[in-house]
């Protein structure tokens, strides 16, 4: 596994504050509340261990490619409990039940919020490394955490060995939320980003 040096983990932190600064806003523009949102860690693991990050318990998972300056770049999947998305959802549409079943209204919503979430952290990847990735169009998938990491594996087009794991809390007037962003680089990526990180550190040293 990649061990990061003390000044990448803090690049990373980085990253993680400009995403979820950038998602903050466009999230608060979409919901119409005012949206608070920290990465209170950040981490890097081996694509073998990411099922002790989800449980048994009903997920909503939204997967897209990065595409851009870097070809087959890798994914970023976005993993809310299924609780916290159905909170998530009831705040744009105006909806107070938190015991029901999500509607197709609800999935739309929920790949929008996951959009703004991926391009948030893609944006703060070209301001911070000055390389330039979009998200393709979303695939959801709604299902038990392992189920679902297990049927997004199985997708993956290229070959993918560590995983950057934002942890995500978002709060709101009437709901705190949690979630995991998870960036899954192409080995080449990741040692592409690590290699810019560390000649912008250099730079700045």
């Amino acid at each position: 596994m990649t061990v990061l040096t003390p000044m990448q983990v803090d690049a990373l932190n980085e990253l993680g504050n400009i995403g979820s600064s950038h998602a903050a806003n466009a999230l608060s523009a979409l919901l119409m509340h005012q949206i608070q949102m920290t990465v209170p860690a950040v981490e890097i693991v081996d694509l073998s261990d990411i099922h002790g990050y989800v449980t048994d318990d009903l997920f909503v998972t939204i997967l897209f490619e990065m595409q851009g300056e870097i070809d087959h770049a890798g994914y970023i999947i976005f993993l809310l409990p299924l609780d916290s998305a159905i909170r998530m959802t009831n705040v744009l549409l105006g909806i107070a039940e938190e015991k029901r079943e999500l509607t197709e209204m609800d999935e739309s919503t929920l790949q929008e919020i996951g959009n703004i979430m991926s391009s948030a952290f893609l944006n703060a990847t070209a301001e911070l490394l000055s390389v330039v990735m979009i998200p393709s169009p979303p695939n959801l998938v709604i299902d038990m955490g392992h189920s679902a990491i297990e049927e997004i594996l199985a997708e993956l087009a290229v070959e993918v060995n560590e995983v950057i794991i934002f942890h995500t809390t978002l709060k709101c007037d009437q709901y705190s939320i949690n979630g995991n962003l998870m960036m899954m680089p192409a080995i080449d990526t990741l040692s592409q980003i690590l290699t810019i990180m560390d000649q912008l550190l250099e730079d700045t040293a």
